[in-house]
């Protein structure tokens, strides 16, 4: 008797487990591997956060700005330089600087859908179309001949009172006897050597409001043109030497 119930008992257990298995899959017993992969492959992320954190922090500064490289969070900037440009630069980077090419095709790390992720997400986050409404800001790329002397008479119009008269330096506010710093040369050959005339470009126009530098429109009466902005870059890349730096001493 106690046999049988034994045995009918123990009948009862496995066929409830068969129905377990039954209604819960082989797929999910333990130990058995889900269906995907459990950590997505760095080819298949998408989200900015992510690569923007991987990818653009570390030069560009965790939000966007107070980074070594220009400030993507300048809506002024982002707006300027578009989606395409932006993309491309991202893609190719930029020759002569610190800007590496992050897509596979040009030695980089990051697909095409990647790099457009990256783009698109930038402008999403920080341009703002509508700032530039009613606007007339030079174009991101330069277009025109440029003149390095009438560069220079454009330059003390509207750089010298904060750069210095010949782009030494001057107070960050452009009073004199500030006690608000002082700005660094920008005519400095190993400053130049480090900045492409693009990048100069983009900050002339766009500004840099972590250090309260105006855009184009400036602190004048009239904001700067197209010709003058890209006059004032032809004169200090003229200040460009081709060995820039401290000289080797010649003695043995």
């Amino acid at each position: 008797m106690r046999y049988a119930l034994r045995t009918r008992a123990a009948s009862c257990v496995l066929t409830l487990s068969a129905a377990c298995v039954a209604v819960i899959g082989c797929g999910n017993i333990p130990g058995r591997p889900g269906p995907g992969p459990e950590v997505v492959r760095p080819e298949e992320v998408l989200a900015l956060p992510v690569l923007y954190k991987q990818n653009c922090a570390a030069c560009h500064g965790e939000n966007g700005r107070d980074g070594a490289a220009i400030s993507l969070a300048n809506p002024v900037y982002t707006t300027l330089a578009g989606e395409t440009h932006l993309r491309d630069a991202i893609a190719k980077g930029v020759p002569g600087t610190l800007m590496p090419a992050f897509a596979k095709s040009a030695g980089g790390t990051l697909t095409d859908g990647q790099v457009t992720a990256l783009a698109q997400g930038i402008m999403q986050k920080w341009a703002n179309p509508n700032l530039l409404a009613g606007q007339n800001p030079p174009p991101y790329l330069a277009t025109l001949p440029a003149n390095a002397e009438h560069g220079l008479d454009a330059y003390g119009a509207f750089c010298a009172r904060c750069h210095g008269a010949a782009g030494e330096g001057g107070p960050a506010d452009g009073n004199p006897g500030s006690t608000k710093g002082k700005l660094g040369s920008i005519v400095d050959p190993s400053y130049l050597a480090l900045i492409s005339d693009q990048n100069l470009r983009s900050i002339t126009i766009a500004g840099r409001p972590d250090l309260a530098m105006p855009d184009w429109r400036t602190d004048s009466a009239q904001p700067m043109t197209d010709q003058q902005v890209t006059d004032i870059l032809a004169w200090m890349a003229s200040k460009r030497i081709t060995t820039p730096g401290q000289p080797y001493s010649t003695h043995p």
